[in-house]
Parts: structure tokens; C-alpha cells; sequence
């Protein structure tokens, strides 16, 4: 790789979170639910590991892989037959990954009320063509909630950091 390319994509402009921005829609059938009539929680995982790839994908434009899933929160349970909602966005960026927060909320079919059932805090990393980590664009927060989103991402993301030091400490 030649030091210009190297150099263009150290470089990369900033982009806005809402760049990023995801809306999935999914209904919740039987065969998502447990004995309970409530969604199965590792279906939910599912839905909001792939509605973040698709903002992690938007953000870097590179094919990205999950690196982590934390601070996932089960608020309130889905029953079968509601619609679900689930939207992402990239919160923050580092050098190759990025932070994508996602909100899950469910929706009574019938009367339209709406409860936020889940939140989750992802890490995706942005791939090259040969697998290897490689930068992303940096995030450009404009509005009060983004920023307040990107500046919450950069704590969250110390505290990750400082985890897997203690994890790896733990392993020598």
C-alpha cells in the first residue's frame, strides 16, 4: 500500500451521525416466542446485531464484524403479534471501530402504543479487502442529543478499553 492511500484514509471527512441512521421493522410471529408468548431475548440480539451492521456498514462503507455487544438492557417484554422497532445509528468512531446504539421498541398492533423494550451498545470494526482493521470516518456530532450521544460513546468506550486491559492482565 502506497503512503497517499495510506494517507487519504487516515484522512477521511467527518460524517453526521444521521448518516448512519437505521429503521428496522419486524413483527413478532410464534415461532419468536417462548412458552410465555413473550420474543425470545436471543431474537432481539439478532435483529439489533444486523440493524447495526447495516449503520456500521452506512458510517465506514467497508464490510464491518461485530467485535462486541454490551450494556444490552431488556426493559420490557414483546409480546407475539406486536411490531417491533429497531433503530441504530454510529455514535462514535475511534480509528477502525465504531460505537452504534441501538434502541428497541415495541408497538401494540391495535392501538399504536409504544414501549421501549431493549437498549444496547455495539462495537463494529471496519475491514479492508484483506480482512484487516482500517479507519473509518471520524463522527461529526451537530445536534444537543448527538453530542450528547458521542460524548456518553467516549466513556462507554474507556471503560470497554480498560475491561479488556484488566481481562488481558488477568490471562498472563
Amino acid at each position: 500500500m502506497n503512503a497517499k492511500k495510506i494517507s487519504s484514509e487516515i484522512s477521511k471527512p467527518p460524517k453526521k451521525p444521521e448518516e448512519s441512521s437505521v429503521v428496522m421493522t419486524e413483527m413478532v410471529l410464534p415461532s419468536d416466542t417462548n412458552a410465555l408468548g413473550t420474543i425470545f431475548g436471543g431474537k432481539v440480539m439478532s435483529w439489533i446485531d444486523i440493524a447495526a451492521a447495516i449503520a456500521a456498514t452506512r458510517h465506514a462503507r467497508r464490510v464491518v464484524v461485530t467485535a462486541s455487544i454490551d450494556a444490552l438492557h431488556f426493559l420490557a417484554p414483546v409480546k407475539v403479534g406486536h411490531v417491533v422497532h429497531v433503530r441504530a445509528m454510529v455514535n462514535y468512531a475511534a480509528r477502525t471501530s465504531m460505537e452504534v446504539g441501538v434502541r428497541v421498541d415495541s408497538e401494540h398492533p391495535l392501538t399504536g402504543e409504544t414501549t421501549h423494550t431493549a437498549t444496547a451498545y455495539t462495537t463494529f470494526v471496519a475491514l479492508d479487502e484483506h480482512g484487516r482493521p482500517t479507519p473509518v470516518p471520524p463522527i461529526q456530532p451537530e445536534t444537543e442529543e448527538e453530542k450528547r450521544r458521542y460524548f456518553e460513546a467516549i466513556k462507554r468506550r474507556e471503560s470497554r478499553m480498560r475491561l479488556a486491559e484488566d481481562l488481558k492482565l488477568g490471562n498472563e
